[in-house]
């Protein structure tokens, strides 16, 4: 009997560890900043959106910070330049460094980088090893939507 309960006690055990934690988010960046943007139609979306691939020259001028580890990032911004909205999206090299990325950008993020202009909202999130960086005014709650939506 106690080899039975201990069995069951170690399948429960495996799947429990098992449901825990989120699961990465397959596909590029570029696939799921588009799913970020679904059902916003072109008429609400910012003048000339367009995606940018970040490196390690300019990560700091879209992420606010240095400290991040990071496999690839792009950041979907307006070229107008006053027009506040910017979308960073970051995929991580470990999943493990999701919290810790997440309380980087919140401390060092700027809503007013655009000076003449400021971003009414702010969210950053995680998803498995997916970090994004929303600052938007009506637009963010509805791609912070989305985001938690992925799968």
């Amino acid at each position: 009997m106690k080899k039975i309960m201990y069995f069951l006690g170690a399948i429960l055990i495996c799947f429990t560890l098992t449901g825990c934690g989120d699961k990465n988010v397959e596909g590029s960046l570029t696939d799921i900043m588009e799913k970020l943007y679904t059902g916003i139609g072109e008429e609400e979306m910012p003048m000339m959106v367009e995606n940018v691939e970040l490196n390690e020259e300019n990560f700091r001028n879209y992420a606010f910070s240095e400290n991040i580890k990071y496999k690839e990032a792009i950041a979907s911004e307006s070229m107008v330049g006053s027009t506040a909205h910017s979308v960073v999206l970051i995929r991580l090299e470990d999943s493990k460094d999701a919290e810790a990325a997440v309380k980087e950008l919140e401390k060092n993020a700027d809503p007013r980088k655009w000076i003449c202009v400021e971003a009414e909202n702010l969210y950053v999130l995680s998803k498995g090893d997916l970090v994004v960086l929303i600052m938007s005014n009506d637009l963010a709650p509805r791609i912070k939507e989305n985001f938690e939506n992925l799968k």
